[in-house]
């Protein structure tokens, strides 16, 4: 112990959800429905396997370094994004992302707050580099106390302040107004909003990074894109952030594989907005035929691609995922926080893959 890092010593691991679905054959994969971690429940556009089919041919791929600036790449995200390149830069996922930002503006002792109950691998990143933690939670509704939230942000003056929008795992968004006004009154405060879930929201924060420098906007290709095994992310920011944060980013961690795959898939938008659309329909369905189970108390709104579901109590909570994991669907038991205890989180698929979580928990006496 003594030749660790002392702020990992005691830390708290990120505790991960189950991954049978690869301590299994390919046969008998395809009969799990994996909703546990929010990735895509389908295949990506088919440009993927077209570009990545070329791509196996070409030997050299194998033993040469990436790419370490895809043009290419930058300039469809440039469009899709509708921002400048000089504020876009890509990385191997959005959990890298963010340990470069914590690298950049974290140290030690440093005061960091996360609105929370939140995705809870930002928390590991920060304290791993030595910061110190605060959190302002939402109420027991998940509602937020905006006024006691701004006043916490001038309690503790932080370095950084992390918001998931729309949150992981409740899934409420925070409205732009709102946002605008804090990044406006702390401007020596840096706000880092993850739109992990921008797709499905649709509403978005990232054009005022250009007037903005303490506003840094995080995103991944692992939701709507269905890329979610080969880790790319990206950063929207001033352009003077990009440079600098390009100063000590690793450009050979993004495989040309990766790269490829990323260029087939902006390359075909429409694929992936028809795969949110159906998500959001599906969505809405899961959401009214839940309702009527005797098993849940309350059924969250969510702007994202899963509906966070509070049931009777702990033990019919525990029914429910255990019968569903005997049925080989996997969905979140969220315990990380006292508000989540009572809770599971489930990834919301096509409307088929849905009636098939129904027709389970319908069952449940």
């Amino acid at each position: 112990m003594r030749f660790i890092n002392k702020y990992l010593r005691n830390l708290s691991p990120y505790k991960v959800a189950s991954h049978k679905i690869w301590e299994v054959a390919s046969e008998e994969r395809k009969k799990m429905l994996k909703l546990d971690w929010n990735e895509a429940t389908i295949p990506p556009s088919p440009k993927v396997n077209e570009r990545l089919t070329k791509l196996v041919s070409q030997q050299e791929v194998y033993y040469l370094y990436p790419s370490t600036h895809n043009a290419e790449l930058l300039e469809l995200l440039s469009a899709y994004t509708s921002l400048p390149k000089e504020n876009i830069q890509y990385f191997a996922s959005s959990d890298s992302l963010h340990e470069y930002l914590v690298r950049m503006f974290v140290g030690v002792g440093d005061p960091i707050l996360i609105l929370g109950p939140t995705y809870d691998n930002f928390r590991l990143t920060c304290e791993s580099q030595g910061a110190q933690i605060y959190y302002h939670d939402y109420s027991s509704d998940f509602e937020l106390d905006k006024a006691r939230f701004k006043d916490k942000i001038k309690e503790i003056t932080p370095s950084l302040v992390y918001i998931c929008n729309p949150n992981n795992p409740t899934g409420n968004v925070l409205e732009k107004e709102y946002l605008l006004d804090l990044i406006a009154t702390f401007p020596e405060t840096i706000f880092l909003l993850d739109e992990a879930y921008y797709e499905f929201y649709g509403q978005t924060m990232s054009n005022y990074v250009l007037v903005h420098p303490n506003l840094f906007v995080t995103r991944t290709f692992s939701k709507a894109f269905a890329l979610a095994n080969f880790r790319a992310g990206y950063l929207l920011a001033s352009a003077e952030n990009i440079a600098q944060i390009s100063k000590i980013r690793n450009p050979k961690n993004f495989t040309t594989f990766t790269q490829e795959a990323v260029i087939a898939v902006l390359s075909d938008t429409a694929y992936m907005w028809k795969y949110v659309a159906d998500v959001l329909a599906a969505r809405d369905y899961f959401k009214e035929k839940l309702s009527n189970s005797p098993l849940v108390k309350i059924i969250y709104p969510s702007q994202g691609n899963f509906l966070l579901i509070a049931f009777q109590d702990f033990d019919v909570k525990m029914k429910v995922y255990n019968q569903l994991g005997d049925n080989n669907i996997f969905v979140r038991n969220l315990m990380h926080s006292k508000l989540l205890m009572n809770t599971l989180r489930i990834t919301i698929g096509t409307q088929a893959q849905m009636d098939r979580v129904l027709k389970v928990i319908n069952t449940i006496e």
